[in-house]
């Protein structure tokens, strides 16, 4: 019973501490409807080197107009410029070996 409670006292002040930490971080969420003051902004996100070859991976030329998106994508997480499945849903070829072209 005694080995219970000392951890238990070590969980909530480890808890607490962590909540003394964070309250310095402005935490977006509270008001959805506002960006909290402080927090931090993105200004420009550099699409350098192979971004743009590596996002159209497996898209043949020429490109469709669906994808000007791209143009407008930023550091946000999309699952379009990301590997997804293996094996027949592979068709844009992200786990092909390189080399390899796609049968379709």
């Amino acid at each position: 019973m005694g080995n219970i409670f000392r951890f238990a006292t070590l969980a909530l002040m480890l808890g607490l501490h962590n909540l003394a930490l964070a309250s310095d971080v402005p935490i977006a969420g509270l008001n959805p409807y506002e960006r909290p003051a402080g927090a931090p902004v993105i200004t420009s996100y550099d699409k350098a080197g192979d971004w743009y070859t590596k996002a159209l991976t497996g898209v043949s030329q020429p490109y469709p107009g669906s994808l000007r998106f791209l143009e407008d994508q930023g550091p946000w997480n999309t699952p379009f410029n990301k590997p997804g499945m293996t094996g027949p849903y592979d068709i844009r070829g992200w786990h092909k070996p390189t080399g390899v072209t796609s049968d379709r």
